[in-house]
C-alpha cells in the first residue's frame, strides 16, 4: 500500500487530519446504556429479542429432536436387551396379580378365610392318613 505523503514532518504548514469525534459514541446516554448491557451481559440477564412464535417454534424442535434420539436409542437395542425388558415386564404383570389376589383375600369376610383354612387342614389331614 501507498503510504501517504503527509506523513513527512518536512512542512510545518499543512494540516492533519485527526480522527472525527463519533457524537453517537461520546453522548452520556449511549456510554450509559452500553454500561448497562454489558453489566447484565455478565449476570446473564441479556435481553430476549426473539417474539415468542419464535421461541415456541425452537421449543418444538428441540423436543423433536430429543424425541428422535430416544427412539434412536431404542432401536439400537441387542436382542438379549429386548428378551431381559420382556422378561422384566412379565415379572411385574405377575407382582400385580399377587398383590390383587392378596388385597381381595384380605377383603374377604371372616366366614370365607376361615372356610379356605378349614379345607386346607382337611386336606392336609387326609394326606396324612394315606402314608
Amino acid at each position: 500500500m501507498a503510504e501517504p505523503d503527509f506523513i513527512e514532518d518536512d512542512n510545518p504548514e499543512l494540516i492533519r487530519p485527526q480522527k472525527l469525534i463519533n457524537s453517537v459514541k461520546t453522548s452520556r446516554n449511549h456510554q450509559d446504556l452500553h454500561r448497562e448491557l454489558l453489566m447484565n451481559q455478565k449476570s446473564g440477564l441479556a435481553p430476549q429479542n426473539k417474539p415468542e412464535l419464535q421461541k415456541v417454534m425452537e421449543k418444538r424442535k428441540r423436543d423433536q429432536v430429543i424425541k428422535q434420539k430416544e427412539e434412536a436409542a431404542q432401536k439400537k437395542k441387542s436382542v438379549l436387551e429386548i428378551e431381559l425388558l420382556k422378561r422384566q415386564q412379565k415379572l411385574e404383570q405377575l407382582e400385580l396379580e399377587k398383590q390383587k389376589q392378596q388385597e381381595k383375600q384380605e377383603n374377604a369376610p371372616e366366614f370365607v378365610k376361615v372356610k379356605g383354612n378349614l379345607r386346607r387342614t382337611g386336606q392336609e389331614v387326609a394326606q396324612a392318613q394315606e402314608f
